[in-house]
């Protein structure tokens, strides 16, 4: 049973409730796969062996033996990102002051893990406040990219890419600001799913006082995983109803399907060669498998990219830099520093401007993506980051900003975005494309990526590159 760790989550699943295997034989799988590549890679930054083992995979076990109800994900342990609360842990968000921030109850992304029967064992690091495309801090510490660890495993979920990638885990929970599902995902080739605004609920128990209004509207909780199938069955795990979040919408994971063939919006967006090798790849097997590929220009995209960046720095200058200034480490104040010298923020007749100018860009979305299935770009102009390009002062900082336009825009937006690899290799990762639909129709996006995924192969575990 040594290799249970490399499984998929559906086979994990399968196994446990078949009795196959045991829950706690997959769990302890798990987790010495973590000690075996812990050191390499710093993605799991805890894990209670005991608890994991007794208190989850044991009750597991015994509910299959007592012909209980099961849920999809029974027995099957996930990561979960520690900016998030899980009952007895620290939320801490990579801070070292917020490192004795215990959470006396599960945010909803947790508690619907466990009610679809996952076993959340271990937590999975980030950069302090979760503000970067990298992934370290003064107390966790950097985590390195198992393919190549010259660079960035992603952020701000890195934590939980490199430990789907290595096999701690099927399935991670990540969550998206500005690109932090998708862009790890890109940057050690498994896949991630960004889900719809609305679609997974969302809350800290934790947190002081609300979040600023541009991070409750543009950031959402969603999965990574080495499978498409993977995301599927996360993402209906994790979309079910909670009431602490007012901004959910309880609509249906499956829809009815677009007018076939389907058609598909490319677009390159001047991305580097090897970005649009992968697209153009990625294209062809879409229009093998029957869609009508158009290349296009993204309505207003450069006004979506720069309308992102203004609300972002805008309220990061008021209710995250103090924060930064007294509690962050070295690390963020240089890359914060690095923004917001590339970006001006608004007065606040300009911020309230700019959050209604979003309802009509979002709009012009909504009515270019009625013509179109779903929108094929990159996920980042550029192939993944050196590992700390954001502490190499401004013009880096305006690199990256440039950079990850494709991302952002989709957060602005709130669509759906699937970042699923090719079979375009370059500096060793597999580099991904990003598939984007209209609002909650992530099974058009998963339904796209399955077919790219049929092409590329689906992402098996790797053992960490020294």
């Amino acid at each position: 049973m040594s290799g249970l760790w490399a499984l998929s989550a559906a086979d994990q699943a399968r196994l446990i409730r078949t009795r196959a295997a045991s829950a706690r034989e997959v769990v302890s799988s798990v987790i010495a796969r973590h000690e075996a590549t812990h050191a390499a890679i710093n993605a799991v930054v805890e894990l209670r062996e005991e608890e994991a083992l007794a208190a989850a995979a044991d009750a597991a076990d015994a509910a299959v033996r007592h012909g209980e109800a099961l849920g999809p994900l029974h027995g099957v342990p996930v990561t979960i990102k520690v900016n998030i609360d899980q009952a007895g842990y620290a939320t801490t968000n990579g801070v070292a002051a917020f490192k004795d921030l215990i959470a006396t109850g599960d945010s909803p992304v947790v508690a619907n893990l466990r009610r679809a029967g996952a076993i959340p064992m271990g937590r999975t690091n980030t950069p302090a406040f979760s503000y970067r495309f990298f992934t370290d801090n003064a107390l966790h510490g950097r985590t390195l990219n198992p393919r190549n660890p010259r660079l960035t495993p992603g952020g701000s979920s890195g934590g939980a890419s490199a430990a789907v990638a290595v096999g701690v885990g099927a399935i991670a929970h990540g969550n998206d600001l500005g690109g932090s599902i998708r862009y790890p995902a890109y940057a050690v080739g498994v896949v991630g799913l960004r889900p719809s605004f609305g679609r997974v609920p969302a809350f800290n128990g934790t947190a002081v006082e609300e979040r600023p209004i541009t991070l409750q509207m543009l950031s959402v909780q969603g999965p990574l995983a080495r499978t498409v199938g993977d995301l599927r069955l996360a993402l209906a795990a994790m979309a079910a109803a909670d009431p602490r979040d007012p901004w959910h919408c309880p609509v249906p994971l499956a829809l009815p399907e677009p007018k076939r063939p389907w058609r598909i919006a490319l677009a390159t967006l001047g991305a580097s060669p090897p970005v649009v090798q992968a697209l153009r790849q990625a294209a062809g097997w879409l229009a093998e498998a029957g869609c009508v590929v158009e290349e296009v220009a993204l309505p207003r995209f450069d006004e979506a990219a720069e309308l992102w960046r203004a609300l972002i720095v805008t309220e990061s200058e008021r209710a995250l830099r103090p924060a930064i200034e007294q509690l962050g480490d070295d690390a963020i104040k240089t890359a914060y520093a690095a923004w917001a010298a590339n970006v001006a923020p608004l007065a606040p007749d300009a911020f309230a401007a700019g959050l209604a100018r979003r309802t009509a860009i979002w709009r012009d979305w909504q009515v270019f993506l009625s013509a179109y299935a779903a929108a094929l770009l990159p996920v980042s102009l550029e192939p993944p980051f050196p590992q700390g390009l954001d502490q190499e002062g401004e013009a880096a900082g305006a690199r990256i900003l440039a950079a990850q336009a494709p991302l952002y825009v989709i957060n602005l937006l709130g669509l759906p975005g699937l970042s699923v690899p090719t079979a375009v290799v370059h500096d060793g990762i597999p580099l991904g494309v990003q598939l984007v639909a209209a609002r909650f129709r992530e099974d058009i996006c998963l339904s796209l990526g399955e077919v790219i995924e049929a092409r590329a192969g689906a992402t098996g575990v790797i053992d960490p590159l020294s």
